[in-house]
């Protein structure tokens, strides 16, 4: 199993999927860490020149995030971690928990900090998917 987290230290889980610069993949075999490493994230920064839906399409209930170009981005942010089950982060946007979802990677939003304690979490099966930090 492997885990990713984002990251802007490779310690701790960042407050915003969007705007961390790295994953930390977690590689999990019965139950133990056997490997870690630093992955390269796509972000804001990288999209700052293409354009972005400030609102969300009219009548779309579900919030901004959602528009084509918006799930084009998040799926370039998914690439680098398609062989990951589940993604930690402490916030995200509805738009890019929903394309994760739909991409087969289970998105968590945590209260937890650190990456450790939080993947010790997910492997006791105790994590909380903190959903009203959506946005």
């Amino acid at each position: 199993m492997k885990i990713a987290a984002v990251s802007e230290d490779g310690i701790t889980i960042s407050q915003h999927f969007g705007r961390a610069p790295y994953y930390v993949v977690v590689t999990v075999e019965d139950g133990k860490v056997i490997a870690k490493e630093l992955r390269d994230k796509l972000g804001h920064s990288q999209f700052a020149g293409e354009h972005h839906e400030e609102h969300s399409l009219e009548g779309d209930p579900r919030g901004h995030g959602f528009d084509p170009a918006a799930q084009s981005r998040h799926a370039r942010m998914a690439a680098a971690i398609q062989d990951c089950e589940v993604l930690l982060a402490r916030g995200m946007g509805a738009g890019a928990y929903a394309s994760l979802n739909q991409a087969g990677i289970r998105p968590i939003l945590t209260d937890i900090v650190t990456i450790d304690e939080a993947v010790q979490a997910v492997l006791r099966g105790d994590i909380v998917d903190h959903k009203e930090r959506l946005h």
